[in-house]
């Protein structure tokens, strides 16, 4: 098995990025108001990518994976076993939203929290949107409901652990969430799915057809960019091609280029 991590440290903070596979969508989906001859494919390849933020007094996972969702995933017990990480180690789990590719791993194959010794991170909008009359019956319904008992619901923007927050970036979905984490002078800003492809930061304009308010998700990801631009963060998205995290950079007359990597980091 490949072992699909990057290790890099954000200050005294340090920080993995963990695939857990990937799934492959028409090209469309992403960019449904796109030009075909602006688009460089017709089939996108949509990694999930999975944080892991070792502070030194907490062990904190950002998103599940997909779990069992996809042929190509599941694989994140074994990811974080190479970093000597045990499920029963990790105190918190942030779930930047809902969806299956992002909360497919909270639960083991019995239908238990996958990392029981862990409080289970949401926004309450995120909650009450997938467990109120308006989302149906969906996946994520079930998958909150068991968590229930684990589950932290969080107003705004909230510190979870030490260097560790979580910033309100609704629009992909109501209660989505954006996480920056912050050492010293570095800082690291996970977009989640406020950008999809590097292609919605060239053309921060372009609709993902995956959002649940797309309009809303348009301003959100130029504030978050202009926030990653003005700290001088370096951003991480869910779905950007792995190792999903580097730096952004404006460019004329709109929108930022995406330069992926990490300076110093190591890798299996």
């Amino acid at each position: 098995m490949p072992s699909g991590l990057l290790r890099f440290d954000v200050g005294t903070i340090r920080c993995t990025v963990l695939s857990d596979g990937y799934f492959s969508n028409p090209a469309q989906s992403f960019f449904p108001e796109a030009a075909a001859n602006e688009i460089p494919q017709e089939q996108i390849v949509s990694p999930y990518t999975c944080l892991l933020v070792q502070t030194g007094t907490r062990v904190v996972l950002v998103d599940t994976g997909a779990g069992a969702a996809s042929r190509t995933s599941g694989a994140m017990i074994p990811r974080l076993a190479l970093e000597g990480v045990h499920p029963r180690d990790v105190n918190i789990v942030i779930l930047t939203h809902a969806h299956p590719d992002h909360v497919g791993g909270a639960l083991d194959t019995v239908g238990r929290p996958t990392f029981p010794n862990a409080c289970y991170c949401i926004a309450e909008l995120e909650y009450e949107f997938w467990t109120g009359v308006r989302a149906g019956a969906s996946a994520p319904r079930d998958t909150l409901a068991a968590l229930r008992p684990k589950l932290d619901l969080i107003e705004g923007e909230a510190e979870i652990a030490p260097g560790v927050r979580v910033i309100p970036a609704a629009g992909h979905t109501p209660g989505h969430l954006a996480v920056a984490v912050s050492s010293g002078a570095d800082s690291l800003l996970n977009l989640g799915d406020a950008a999809t492809h590097p292609l919605h930061l060239r053309h921060p304009e372009w609709r993902n057809g995956f959002d649940i308010d797309p309009d809303r998700a348009l301003v959100t990801r130029r504030r978050l960019l202009d926030m990653a631009a003005a700290q001088n963060m370096r951003v991480m998205a869910f779905h950007f091609p792995f190792p999903s995290v580097g730096r952004i950079e404006a460019r004329e007359p709109d929108g930022w280029e995406w330069m992926p990597g990490w300076p110093s980091a190591t890798g299996d």
